[in-house]
């Protein structure tokens, strides 16, 4: 038993709970296809990629940074051992392995993932110290790409993936990222100046990323709402509008609070906003899927 305390509380670092945040994007990317898919494929692919993949890219991202203050999804992080690298080994090779028992293709896309995750991370490429750099590799792997492999893992084929449409929408996940990833850097300046970490977030200042983040998040809803207007889905665009109400309503209330006070620019109101944004959007697509 003593064998496993070390494994044990390196395992809150892994932050299982803060992946599940990055489920709109696998629930979009279902949403879209317009072919019958299996439910047990996508429960399948909804394992590895929020169970098995994010949580060894955010255990290995820890490992490097080796945070003293608050990260997504933890308030006070514990401190980092050699037991957590072991557990995204671990991690990383039951992702690959789960995602080949999907598909070869899926696995491909899998391990692809979680190799430009440790470039991201790892000290001697360390993509996190490119401000630009290391946005446009979020923005694309956790978007775009993330929307595509979740269709593969489900079976979708190349003329399905293709379609010029289905492209659109990937290209939508991609600049919901783009405004919401640099405000998941907002509250961690200081963290970041301290490692030399150029952070895109800490270059723009607190109000530049919210401006960033309102015109990338509103490109992107616009994109999408042509979209689905081309594609007939009206259906689609009103329950997109109606659930994001509520965070569209929650940022901007948090943004006006920040001109005012830049100290709201914390731990607290950066999760609330994740949880906000991530619960509604992910009720959005499930519910399009639905009908």
């Amino acid at each position: 038993m003593s064998l496993l305390l070390p494994y044990r509380r390196a395992l809150p670092l892994l932050r299982i709970p803060f992946s599940v945040y990055l489920m709109p994007v696998f629930w979009f990317g279902l949403s879209a296809l317009r072919e019958p898919f299996s439910w047990g494929r996508a429960a399948g692919v909804f394992v590895v990629l929020h169970l098995l993949a994010y949580p060894a890219s955010n255990g290995y991202n820890s490992y490097y940074d080796r945070d003293e203050g608050s990260i997504g999804g933890l308030r006070h992080p514990p401190k980092v051992s050699a037991e957590l690298l072991h557990l995204v080994w671990l991690f990383d090779g039951l992702a690959v392995l789960g995602a080949a028992l999907l598909s070869l293709p899926f696995a491909g896309l899998v391990a692809g993932y979680l190799l430009v995750s440790k470039a991201y991370s790892y000290e001697g490429i360390r993509l996190k110290k490119y401000p630009l750099l290391s946005t446009a590799v979020v923005v694309v792997f956790q978007g775009a790409y993330t929307f595509l492999m979740t269709q593969v893992g489900v079976g979708a084929g190349p003329a399905q993936l293709l379609e010029p449409t289905n492209l659109l929408l990937a290209l939508v996940s991609s600049l919901f990222l783009c405004g919401s990833y640099p405000l998941t850097q907002v509250y961690q300046h200081q963290e970041d100046a301290r490692r030399g970490d150029r952070t895109l977030s800490l270059r723009l200042g607190i109000r530049g990323t919210f401006i960033w983040a309102g015109v990338a998040l509103a490109a992107g809803a616009a994109l999408l709402a042509l979209v689905y207007v081309q594609r007939q889905e009206l259906r689609h665009l009103l329950v997109f509008l109606v659930a994001t109400g509520p965070v569209v309503g929650l940022f901007a209330t948090w943004a006006r609070g920040v001109w005012q006070h830049p100290a709201a620019a914390d731990f607290d109101h950066t999760m609330r906003m994740n949880q906000v944004s991530s619960i509604c959007l992910s009720l959005a697509f499930a519910l399009m899927l639905i009908w």
